[in-house]
């Protein structure tokens, strides 16, 4: 097993990313890439799927994948229920860090920065875009907390599919958004030989500062 892992590789020669072709500012070229993968990508790969990584009160890290649904010149915002494990430890280091990996395109980004709640007014907004079973389970599920079984969860989601019999379910308090305000981004290309392409942009004073890294 150890030596069938030791032998996976694979060259990566599809692009390159020079700083002739990245703008001074990284909003840009995100843009661009995230476009291009949307158009390259086939499923199951979600283009807006990302790892987010968070620190607890204890300085644990965790992370998970989930999915982008908002992106602006001031940064990228997520869905998630505020009482669950990341959002206990959001509200204890309001730090955190996504991945996005793009396998088609050979492309990684990754993005480091403060995160703070979005407003009631767009998390309510994009609450009633949302399929109607993710609404009634956002009201449904406990999330993060210990359920006996799969039978416990189908018997809440029965009593909130009753309750919201007759009216559209609205956005519940303990759920929202939260926005990643970048203070770093790292867009990663694959070269071959491993000697792939790092262009990193840090804000500093205001004003993002790009330097290549080392592979």
């Amino acid at each position: 097993m150890i030596q069938t892992l030791a032998d996976m590789r694979r060259d990566y020669t599809r692009d390159g990313l020079s700083e002739a072709n990245a703008p001074a500012e990284p909003f840009g070229l995100f843009r661009q890439w995230f476009t291009e993968a949307t158009k390259t990508e086939q499923a199951p790969v979600e283009p807006n799927a990302m790892s987010l990584a968070t620190v607890d009160s204890d300085g644990r890290p965790h992370c998970r994948i989930l999915l982008l649904k908002a992106l602006d010149d001031r940064g990228f915002t997520f869905f998630t229920n505020y009482d669950s494990a990341k959002g206990e430890q959001l509200n204890a280091s309001p730090y955190a860090a996504m991945t996005f990996f793009w396998p088609t395109l050979e492309r990684q980004v990754r993005i480091e920065g403060r995160v703070e709640k979005v407003t009631q007014e767009e998390s309510d907004a994009y609450f009633q875009v949302r399929p109607l079973g993710s609404r009634l389970g956002a009201w449904a599920s406990p999330q993060s907390q210990v359920i006996r079984d799969r039978a416990e969860l189908e018997r809440l989601l029965a009593e909130t599919e009753q309750r919201f019999l007759d009216t559209a379910p609205h956005c519940p308090p303990h759920w929202g958004g939260y926005r990643l305000l970048p203070e770093r981004m790292e867009f990663w290309q694959g070269r071959p030989s491993r000697l792939h392409d790092r262009l990193d942009y840090r804000l500093i004073a205001n004003s993002w500062q790009r330097e290549r890294l080392a592979p």
